[in-house]
């Protein structure tokens, strides 16, 4: 059975099934119906952009989303919406911490966030006259949710959007999904309701293809799909990415350079629109830079996932390594680790021999003649000249002064309103901590000191292996000692694989400066105030990315007190 309602918008939104034999014609509780889903299908993309963060539960039991989509789907992020899930527990534990969402959104434990999310999507409880959620739409709305990307089916074309929504009564869901289509008003789109699913995409046929397709081979028994999820730890939001994803990325570089990087997709006047200008400049030569093609054939797929719990969230993802080592060493938390405990933020990076002439090398191939153009010279000039200025070897000694492992560290008892204040900042506790040839640090500190007057800002110390540097002589001997951070509860609590990561993060959101931060802005006004309440349930924030077995890991956690 079909029918059409007149288009009144854009459609939206893409999402999956769980395998269901194809069938053409009205087939009771199997319709498929061209209509005006696009107030569904917004409903069910602000299920994820609106409420991704708080519709939750395990991913481990029952029928899954990627069940219902085609094997050869490029992307996927899939949503529990379980209303008496495990993690949706944990997750509004969490958020009912900060006043702005108790205020604002108001969700107990026990609430179900389904019906949270649909009447908000609609326009709160009276958005859409005659619709209710208990009498329409509870009764058919299944907990779990996918948005995906399928390939393009021309050359040329973009990839084509799909959403798929679990439900429990079919029948019931095409009344109600067309009832949502009615009342919200988009554009014209069709859907396919059947063995438990509802596909949304741009056309009835395309709906049933997308059925056919995952029942021939589905997305969930992909052996890439399960690999790079099995990477990850379920929680409220699950995501994937295809090793073709790659070959995609590259098809949009390479269409972007033919244009000179007139096509990015930045609208004009937006905040994106300076990054376009940036990337554009990479591709002006209408090439697309080799590091970037290369990065792009090396993809091999990746996945990620969102949870809470224990009062925190972590972001998770892992991914093929695409660096080959090149960038970033192993050793971004040596420095880092032995940072004084009390730190109340710190920035670690390790570097390999060689990354500094990689880079440069990458730079010339990426934007080659039109940095030259920009600049008025060369990198080899710029470099020779800068050698001139300083009687330093380039990029060698740059690498020398970095050292294989650098952290920037701010002190427990820095002081936003000292720092302020401070003349010279002899007593201002912010540095850095390089670990490598401290001889040669040295050696390259004192001649930029002679070219450019370093040391008037920042002074040295070196013990060992390590050199601190600080404008304050007190905190440089607390930086060259072993401080312990790397003992500190919190630290390890948000800090995932320290000793093995290449690029790391840490910050004290109970340290004084944080608080200090929010007594500013508090001075503001009320709204003010309401920033420092919220800022208070905070306890620590850490990030950390390494790389394990041939897989790039990236982790970054965020906890309340």
């Amino acid at each position: 059975m079909s029918s059409t309602v007149p288009p009144t918008g854009p459609a939206s939104g893409p999402e999956h099934l769980s395998g269901p034999e194809p069938r053409s014609g009205p087939v009771p509780g199997r319709g498929r119906r061209r209509v005006l889903v696009g107030g569904a299908v917004v409903a069910v993309a602000g299920l994820v952009g609106g409420g991704a963060w708080a519709a939750t539960s395990f991913f481990g039991t029952g029928a899954q989303p990627s069940e219902a989509l085609p094997a050869d789907t490029l992307g996927y992020v899939s949503v529990d919406l379980d209303p008496s899930g495990e993690q949706k527990i944990e997750a509004l534990r969490m958020l009912r911490e900060f006043p702005a969402f108790r205020d604002e959104v108001g969700l107990e434990t026990d609430d179900d966030v389904r019906r949270y999310l649909v009447e908000q999507t609609l326009g709160g409880e009276d958005g859409c006259e005659g619709l209710d959620y208990d009498d329409d739409v509870e009764p058919w709305l299944g907990d779990r949710f996918a948005v995906a990307a399928l390939p393009a089916g021309d050359e040329g074309d973009e990839p084509r959007p799909v959403a798929v929504l679990q439900v429990s009564d079919e029948s019931g869901a095409e009344e109600g999904l067309t009832a949502l289509a009615t009342c919200a008003g988009a554009g014209e789109v069709g859907f396919a309701v059947a063995d438990g699913w509802a596909v949304v995409t741009e056309s009835d046929e395309a709906a049933e293809a997308v059925v056919e397709s995952a029942a021939s081979g589905s997305l969930a028994d992909d052996p890439d799909f399960t690999r790079w999820t099995g990477q990850v730890e379920a929680g409220v939001l699950t995501a994937y990415a295809a090793p073709e994803v790659g070959q995609a990325y590259l098809d949009f570089l390479e269409s972007a350079a033919s244009s000179g990087g007139d096509e990015l997709p930045f609208p004009s006047g937006s905040p994106l629109d300076g990054l376009a200008g940036g990337f554009a400049l990479g591709l002006g030569n209408g090439e697309v830079p080799e590091e970037l093609r290369r990065q792009a054939e090396a993809f091999d797929g990746g996945a990620g996932a969102l949870s809470f719990d224990d009062g925190g969230l972590e972001l998770e993802v892992a991914m093929s390594d695409t660096s080959e080592g090149e960038a970033v060493g192993a050793r971004g938390g040596e420095a880092v680790r032995s940072l004084p405990a009390d730190t109340a933020a710190a920035f670690g990076l390790g570097l390999p021999d060689g990354w500094a002439q990689r880079m440069l090398d990458g730079l010339d191939s990426g934007l080659g003649a039109q940095a030259e153009a920009l600049l008025g010279t060369s990198l080899d000039e710029l470099l020779a000249t800068a050698e001139q200025q300083t009687g330093l070897q380039l990029p060698e000694d740059l690498e020398t002064l970095l050292g294989d492992s650098l952290a920037v560290a701010v002190g427990g008892d820095f002081s936003l309103r000292e720092a302020e204040q401070s003349e010279d900042g002899s007593e201002v506790p912010v540095g850095a901590k390089v670990v490598g040839d401290a001889e040669g640090i040295v050696r390259v500190l004192d001649a930029l000191d002679a070219a450019l007057g370093f040391g008037q800002v920042l002074g040295d110390d070196a013990e060992g292996d390590a050199v601190a540097l600080s404008p304050s002589a007190d905190y440089r001997e607390q930086l060259l000692g072993d401080g312990g951070l790397g003992d500190d509860e919190r630290f390890e609590e948000v800090v995932e694989e320290a000793d093995e990561a290449s690029v790391l993060l840490f910050v004290d959101l109970d340290a004084a400066w944080v608080q200090e931060l929010s007594e500013m802005a508090a001075s503001g006004g009320d709204s003010a105030d309401e920033v420092v309440a919220n800022v208070e349930p905070l306890s620590a924030l850490g990030m950390s990315s390494w790389t394990e077995d041939g897989t790039a890991r990236f982790s970054l956690q965020l906890t309340t007190d």
